[in-house]
């Protein structure tokens, strides 16, 4: 059940919500921390338990707080979380079905399009990111066993984190692929190097969306690169190859205001969009963009194996292509089966920090 054609049928399901008010989900347990344990107990002292006395939580510096744990089965379907300070200093990893390495290992400002740490409205299907700072994800994760997510904090400060999970304990079909975040980054890209998104998969799945941080160190147009997915037995040459990076990101000719052709225009749509960070003031320097792009309609299916890939172009002299050495960052988004093969090493702290 996900779209308002089968929101009248009859289910089985069991809705459960996590939450500071309720960290274990079960029925009938939210809202009852005693007011002397409450985070909030002075704001709630006139009222008593019930009254809004534990409605976040705090992280200590360098270290991990497991926000959910639950028995399955059952499907992860909403996620809303609001932080604090510096999103990328803030990890968030799920774990499926006991695995002993995360499915998801993401920045949490990139998993949910913001890797600029900078607020921009974000209106898609998968996303929404809403006035302050409201993170919300809409994919869909099922789990047959166990789901266990945890947030990490890498600051020299303690963080306060709002957040809500919202599930539903069910059966599932036999067979099930599980929901998968990977985060690269590159700063600058090496000249004449090939930006990688997603490498090393093994399993059979399907991949459903992409995130660039992107940065740029040049003037003038950067996105002529080419995307370019590896299929299974594909080798030098992929099997589905893009036009330039606007192209794949469902936009046309630079991204550019059709009205003026003097600007950048941001979008949000249900399955793309462009957030333009433009060098307007002190100390910022050079344009920087966030773009998703949702196979939803149109995933990007595989066996055995799968290779992600974008070209960073831009124009020099002569009408030829200039290799660009900028900041990208990213987020692979799938599913696939398990086990699913160990991801790279997440880049220290000073490696992830935005400058």
């Amino acid at each position: 059940m996900h779209d308002l054609s089968a929101l009248y049928q009859v289910t089985d399901m069991k809705s459960r919500s996590i939450c500071a008010e309720n960290f274990t989900g079960e029925p009938g347990k939210g809202g009852m921390c005693p007011l002397e344990q409450g985070v909030a107990r002075h704001a709630a002292r006139d009222l008593g338990t019930g009254w809004k006395v534990n409605p976040y939580i705090r992280i200590a510096s360098k270290s991990t707080f497991t926000i959910a744990d639950i028995k399955g089965p059952g499907m992860i379907r909403h996620i809303w979380l609001t932080p604090q300070d510096s999103w990328r200093n803030l990890i968030l990893r799920i774990y499926w079905d006991g695995q002993e390495n995360p499915s998801v290992e993401c920045p949490i400002g990139d998993f949910f399009c913001m890797g600029w740490n900078e607020y921009a409205q974000i209106s898609s299907l998968a996303v929404c990111v809403n006035p302050g700072s409201a993170f919300n994800c809409y994919w869909q994760m099922p789990f047959r066993s166990n789901c266990r997510m945890t947030l990490e904090n890498l600051a020299d400060e303690e963080t306060v984190v709002y957040y809500q999970i919202d599930y539903t304990l069910q059966e599932l079909p036999e067979k099930i692929a599980y929901f998968h975040a990977q985060f690269r980054r590159v700063n600058p890209l090496p000249y004449k190097e090939v930006y990688t998104i997603l490498d090393g998969i093994q399993g059979k799945g399907q991949y459903v969306g992409t995130y660039l941080a992107w940065g740029v160190n040049n003037a003038n147009w950067w996105g002529e690169g080419e995307i370019k997915f590896y299929i299974d037995g594909d080798t030098d040459y992929p099997t589905i190859c893009g036009t330039g990076t606007e192209d794949y990101f469902c936009g046309s000719y630079n991204f550019e205001d059709p009205a003026t052709h003097d600007r950048y225009a941001s979008f949000s749509t249900p399955y793309t969009g462009l957030q333009v960070l433009a060098p307007d003031h002190l100390y910022r320097s050079q344009f920087r963009f966030g773009m998703y792009r949702w196979h939803i309609p149109d995933p990007v299916c595989f066996d055995e194996k799968l290779k992600v890939t974008i070209q960073a172009l831009g124009w020099r002299s002569g009408g030829r292509y200039l290799p660009l050495q900028d900041d990208i960052a990213s987020v692979a988004f799938w599913y696939q089966t398990l086990p699913a093969a160990k991801f790279p090493p997440l880049p220290d702290r000073d490696y992830l920090e935005i400058v």
